[in-house]
């Protein structure tokens, strides 16, 4: 290789490399901003695992994969939480502004704390109008997850069709409530109540989801989340 032909080569590798920083960067810059809150308790945090293995972490990695920048993945959700720990806690936050995503799955400690029914129907209905006020009145961008099943885990299954019957029963009600008041909602219970068959889908306490499980999730629900914001 002659001396001027080697430089003329590094110019155009240079060029190339510039170009390709410059469109990234270009890219980047334009991308649509987001804003997500999470509202939930120990499934929402991703009790026992990783905290990017969680559900909202993992929906947050597609959205970047999608070409979104998102600003600010907010969860409010602790382990235990109850409907009414959740109202309490919304409020406590004083939340600034609104999002472009919203988030809800709640329940599970209402049934097992064994909660009146009744109480579930008032505050969940009081939880998703509060999402979709956060969500700046765009009810579709907002979304309800159902309940996993944990009568299919090791911590759950001598009791497991008791769980399951007051389970559907709650998921009945957040189904119907996200019917009436035009929100999508996206059923992962079947998922969870493979727990039993695969062990991977349950983490290392025997209760809570694994990050596999929390994958599936995301991977039925992620398109249509990313559809919602691009419409």
């Amino acid at each position: 290789m002659t001396l001027p032909y080697y430089f003329l080569a590094l110019s155009i590798l240079f060029l190339n490399h510039s170009s390709k920083i410059e469109m990234k960067e270009k890219s980047s810059s334009t991308a649509k901003s987001i804003r997500y809150l999470a509202l939930g308790d120990s499934y929402t945090i991703g009790e026992s695992v990783p905290s990017d293995k969680n559900y909202p972490h993992l929906l947050e990695k597609n959205l970047k994969q999608e070409g979104f920048n998102v600003k600010e993945t907010k969860i409010i959700a602790k382990t235990g939480w109850r409907t009414d720990d959740l109202i309490n806690a919304i409020k406590s936050e004083k939340l600034q502004g609104t999002y472009d995503i919203v988030t809800l799955l709640i329940g599970v400690n209402n049934q097992y704390q064994h909660k009146p029914i009744e109480q579930y129907k008032k505050e969940f209905r009081t939880l998703l109008k509060t999402a979709i006020e956060l969500a700046d009145d765009k009810k579709q961008r907002v979304f309800v997850i159902s309940i996993p099943d944990y009568g299919y885990t090791p911590f759950g299954m001598k009791q497991q069709k008791e769980i399951s019957n007051d389970l559907d029963l709650y998921n009945k009600i957040n189904k119907s409530i996200s019917a009436e008041l035009g929100v999508k909602r996206f059923d992962i219970t079947p998922i969870s109540r493979e727990g039993l068959k695969r062990k991977d889908l349950v983490a290392k306490d025997g209760l809570h989801p694994s990050g596999k499980m929390y994958h599936e999730w995301v991977d039925l629900f992620s398109k249509n989340i990313i559809n919602a914001i691009n419409n």
